[in-house]
């Protein structure tokens, strides 16, 4: 029976672990009747269909299959373009001895059409693509001997390649590589997306990445609470509205920033200048004496001073509505000092860079604070090592959470955000690899502090702007990923915080 391809763009915002989907293919067989042949039909027939849309002059067809259930979507796969008049090459990894079940009888079938599949040894040198179905998502240890030589040799050919439901060699649960993982220009995800996707090592894996449900009923999706959530612009910028004809600055509240020692006064305006473009009302940069009158110089709109001493913090820190602290600060006395002065406050605070390097070695637990570590600063407060922040991020923001309190904003490749509430951590699935570069921290703490000046509660602002950053930085890489720097994202950011403009 034939079914209309269905992968959807924009994707689902519910993702799932691994043993989540099981749990769901389960609750489509069992609750529902639909044998498991006709989901492994249906998920074959949706790859090869998107491989045609895809790469549609492609002649010569390389699939590479396991002897399991992923194996069993490759067999359809291939079996579907041998019926299409092409003549797929299948090159199997493992045992086909041990095949059983559904994904035998998917190789039996492509078998009795004519198709021929073989022991991987090499790959051939010309191929138009390769189809990468050795692995699903049940991999839970390194990938070791002739599946690691395949993987390798995926990647060391020129051929763009589909990974089925998850790239081989990939953790679905936590996005880290298993020792070696195919890096796909597409995936295609079956029933329920798989949250190791969109972080740590996913994103450069999976390439972009598509979806079919394989028309499972939506009454299974209730049996299993999604285990994060994937948070977009397109999603968060429906939170916003146009701003009231009377509204004046005071109405968008008032953000401090504290940063900025000697030799880092950048760091401290990027935050100020993100602020100002994400909508804040007022912005007032308290830094370093020996360069607040440049930084008064270059951004006027700043309102920047000097402050020798955290008593000379007082009066800015009594006008503000919101603080953010950690770009360019430093981590000398003064730094501590200034630290401190502001921990002593009520006001909600934006904690980045320095001054999570400084409150990793006096712990603080907080309930109105965003703190926004990269891994080698998530690393220092939980007091291990950078590879175990990587190993599994998910689990890395929820202790930073429980232990320090507030909003965690773990950065990185599919930035997530973790808060106090039940709700599933989120999962950030915009921005590129030109945000690799200088800077890019510092704007986002100002534009998360800008959100909260203007009146949105720490998660909104925490969401809203780790999406509002990427999308800035998605759009203004359209002239190229290289050479992005942070000041680039904030005509963007304007553009994009205004979608009543953008729309018109």
């Amino acid at each position: 029976m034939s079914r209309t391809f269905s992968y959807s763009n924009p994707l689902p915002h519910a993702l799932y672990r691994a043993e989540q989907v099981r749990n769901l293919d389960r609750a489509a067989i069992d609750g529902q009747g639909i044998p498991g042949l006709t989901l492994m039909e249906r998920a074959g027939s949706a790859a090869f269909d998107l491989m045609r849309e895809l790469w549609p002059s492609a002649e010569d067809i390389t699939l590479l299959c396991g002897i399991g259930n992923n194996g069993g979507d490759g067999y359809v796969v291939a079996r579907l373009a041998l019926e299409a008049g092409f003549k797929p090459r299948m090159l199997v990894v493992g045992d086909p001895g041990r095949m059983r079940g559904d994904a035998l009888t998917c190789a039996e079938a492509f078998q009795k059409q004519g198709g021929e599949f073989f022991r991987f040894e090499a790959l051939p040198r010309h191929t138009d693509i390769i189809v990468d179905g050795i692995f699903g998502t049940g991999l839970e240890r390194e990938v070791a001997g002739r599946w690691r030589d395949a993987l390798e040799a995926i990647n060391r050919h020129r051929a763009p390649v589909l990974a089925l439901d998850i790239p081989s060699g990939l953790n679905s649960d936590t996005g880290l590589i298993m020792g070696e993982a195919v890096r796909a220009q597409a995936t295609i995800s079956f029933v329920g997306l798989k949250q190791g996707a969109f972080t740590g090592e996913g994103p450069g894996c999976c390439g972009g990445v598509y979806f079919d449900s394989l028309d499972v009923p939506p009454v299974i999706y209730s049996s299993e609470i999604p285990a994060s959530r994937r948070l977009d612009w397109l999603q968060q910028s429906s939170t916003l509205s146009p701003r009231p004809r009377q509204a004046h600055k005071g109405d968008f509240g008032h953000l401090l920033v504290v940063g900025g020692a000697t030799g880092y006064s950048g760091a401290a305006r990027l935050a100020g200048e993100a602020a100002a473009r994400a909508g804040a009302g007022l912005v007032s940069i308290a830094t370093h004496p020996a360069h607040a009158l440049l930084l008064d110089v270059v951004c006027p709109e700043l309102m920047c001073k000097g402050v020798e001493s955290a008593d000379s913090l007082t009066p800015f820190l009594e006008r503000a509505s919101v603080v953010a602290i950690g770009p360019g600060l430093g981590r000398s006395r003064w730094s501590t000092a200034l630290l401190e002065r502001v921990l002593d406050e009520e006001k909600p605070l934006v904690v980045d860079a320095d001054a999570l390097n400084l409150l990793a070695a006096a712990p603080v637990h907080r309930k109105n604070w965003i703190l926004t570590p990269h891994p080698g600063e998530a690393a220092r407060m939980l007091g291990c090592g950078t590879p175990d922040i990587l190993g599994d991020r998910f689990s890395a923001a929820a202790e930073l959470q429980h232990r320090y309190g507030g909003v965690v904003v773990l950065k990185g490749a599919g930035t997530l955000v973790r808060d106090d509430s039940s709700r599933p951590a989120g999962v950030c699935s915009d921005g590129n690899p030109g945000m690799a570069s200088g800077g890019m921290g510092d704007t986002l703490t100002g534009i998360i502090g800008g959100l909260v000046a203007q009146g949105f509660d720490l998660g909104s602002s925490a969401e809203l702007g780790v999406c509002l950053h990427g999308a800035a930085a998605d759009h203004a890489a359209h002239a190229g990923e290289r050479g992005l720097m942070a000041h680039d994202l904030l005509p963007e950011v304007r553009r994009l915080i205004n979608p009543e403009a953008t729309s018109c």
